[in-house]
């Protein structure tokens, strides 16, 4: 005998509030030096990239500092 199971995941933002709405897909994004990941419905896919795409289109490398002159 087969049984299949069936997982729901739900949006973690909405989820927060109380809600329960079905997860889309999830957003990826760096937090005490690691890489997160949560569940998002649409909506909240799309919040976070019109909030914060315009970032990472100005973001650059940022650059090792000098070393400090030698006073000899």
């Amino acid at each position: 005998m087969v049984t299949e199971v069936f997982t729901r995941t739900y949006c973690d933002v909405h989820d927060v509030q109380g809600e329960r709405v079905d997860a889309d897909g999830n957003i990826q994004f760096a937090w005490e030096y690691a890489i997160r990941e949560i569940d998002a419905c649409q909506e909240c896919i799309e919040e976070y990239n019109t909030r914060f795409e315009p970032l990472f289109d100005r973001s650059r490398v940022a650059k090792k500092p000098r070393a400090p002159k030698s006073a000899g």
